[in-house]
């Protein structure tokens, strides 16, 4: 069975953009496109990623990865984060609440490819 990846973010286009990207390269992509139920999405799917938006409709992304952190089934699960806000000080709350991995938008395909292979061993 392939590699499974939840992306959780609002923006269409980004959605669209990363699933194809990943799509090309072997991965089953599925999307959620608002904070408020979407820890309730990786409990269902449960990925072995998550691509996580900073700012989704409802709930911040920072929220949803606290949570995901304090949960037993969830609390090593690969969490690449997004952000349109590449500050400094963005990157170094991710990381204190536990992201495996940063990325400001815009990100090339590259970029991503690369992110999500590291993060899952073949």
């Amino acid at each position: 069975m392939g590699k499974s990846v939840l992306v959780i973010e609002d923006e269409p286009n980004i959605i669209e953009a990363i699933s194809f990207i990943l799509s090309r390269d072997g991965w089953r992509v599925a999307s959620h496109s608002n904070g408020v139920d979407a820890v309730e999405a990786v409990e269902h799917r449960k990925p072995d990623l998550v691509i996580l938006d900073v700012m989704l409709p409802g709930r911040s992304g920072y929220d949803i990865l606290r949570e995901l952190r304090a949960r037993a089934d969830t609390d090593q699960l690969p969490v690449l984060m997004l952000t349109a806000r590449g500050q400094t000080r963005d990157r170094v709350l991710a990381e204190e609440i536990g992201a495996s991995r940063f990325m400001s938008k815009p990100f090339s395909n590259a970029e991503v490819l690369e992110a999500v292979n590291a993060l899952i061993a073949p």
